[in-house]
C-alpha cells in the first residue's frame, strides 16, 4: 500500500516570503534547484553592484527635466567599492544655473546602478507631478557616488534640501533596489541622522514609484515648513495628505 503524502509544513510561510526557508534537502545537502536559485540569485546581485551606469539613457528618461552630470572623486568602481569616503566627495559636476532652489535631486549609481536605471525615473516624474510652483533645480546624474555626495551637490546648488536617489546594497532576493534620502539644508559634514530615508523601492513586492513620490513629497513639505530632516521628522503621514500636490513653499 502507498504511503499517503507528506504535506509541506513550509509551504504557507514559502508563500508570505521571499526568504529562503525550508528549503529541503537531497540526502546530506540541498536540492539542485535550490543550489541553482541562489548561484543566479548571487550572479544577480554581483552584476548589480559592478554594472555602470547607462547616464545617456538615464538623462533620456529624465526628459525634459534638465540634468547636469557629477561624478566622486571615485576615479573608477573598484575604488569606489574599497574608498567609501571617495564616493562621498565631489570631484566635478558641470556648470549649474543660478539658484536659490527649494529642492535639488541626485540620481546617483550607488550599490546598484540597475535600481538607478530602472526606478529613479519614474519616481522623479511622479513626484514632479506633485510640486506645481516649487523651484526645482536640474537633475544631477552622479557617478560612483554615496548618499553624501548630495549634501555637497547640493549646497552648490543652493538648494534648500536634497534628495538623493540611490541604488540600495544588492540582496539574493532584490538586487534592483532603489532608496530615497532626504536631507533639509544639505552641506558637507551632515549626519545620517539629519536625513529620512525611504527605501525599498522596487518592482517585485516592494514600493512602486507613485506611493514612493507620494511619501518623499510629504516629507519635503513637512522638512520646509519644520526646518528639519533626520531624527527629529517622524513619518506620520496622513493617507489624505499624500493624496494632495505639495502645496509651494514659502520663503
Amino acid at each position: 500500500m502507498a504511503e499517503a503524502p507528506t504535506l509541506d509544513p513550509w509551504a504557507r510561510l514559502r508563500a508570505a516570503t521571499r526568504a529562503r526557508i525550508g528549503l529541503g534537502g537531497a540526502g546530506d545537502a540541498l536540492p539542485l534547484r535550490e543550489v541553482l536559485g541562489f548561484q543566479m540569485a548571487h550572479a544577480l546581485a554581483r552584476d548589480a553592484v559592478h554594472a555602470p551606469l547607462d547616464v545617456a539613457a538615464l538623462e533620456a528618461a529624465l526628459h525634459p527635466h534638465p540634468v547636469l552630470r557629477a561624478r566622486s572623486m571615485a576615479p573608477d568602481r573598484g575604488t569606489y567599492l574599497r574608498r567609501p569616503d571617495l564616493g562621498r566627495r565631489l570631484q566635478e559636476m558641470e556648470e549649474p544655473p543660478a539658484g536659490p532652489f527649494d529642492v535639488a535631486f541626485v540620481l546617483a549609481d550607488g550599490l546598484s546602478a540597475t535600481a538607478v536605471q530602472r526606478h529613479a525615473a519614474p519616481v522623479l516624474h511622479a513626484c514632479l507631478a506633485r510640486l506645481p510652483g516649487w523651484r526645482v533645480a536640474p537633475a544631477v546624474i552622479a557617478t560612483e557616488g554615496r548618499v553624501a555626495l548630495g549634501d555637497e551637490i547640493g549646497a552648490r546648488l543652493g538648494a534648500r534640501l536634497v534628495a538623493v536617489l540611490i541604488g540600495e546594497r544588492p540582496g539574493l532576493s532584490v538586487p534592483d533596489s532603489l532608496g530615497i534620502y532626504l536631507t533639509f539644508d544639505p552641506r558637507p559634514g551632515r549626519r545620517d541622522s539629519e536625513r529620512n530615508c525611504i527605501s525599498n523601492i522596487h518592482a517585485v513586492g516592494g514600493l512602486s514609484p507613485e506611493p514612493a513620490a507620494a511619501k518623499l513629497a510629504w516629507l519635503m513639505r513637512e522638512a520646509l515648513t519644520r526646518k528639519l530632516t533626520g531624527t527629529g521628522l517622524k513619518d506620520d503621514t496622513d493617507p489624505a495628505a499624500l493624496a494632495a500636490p505639495a502645496p509651494p513653499p514659502g520663503p
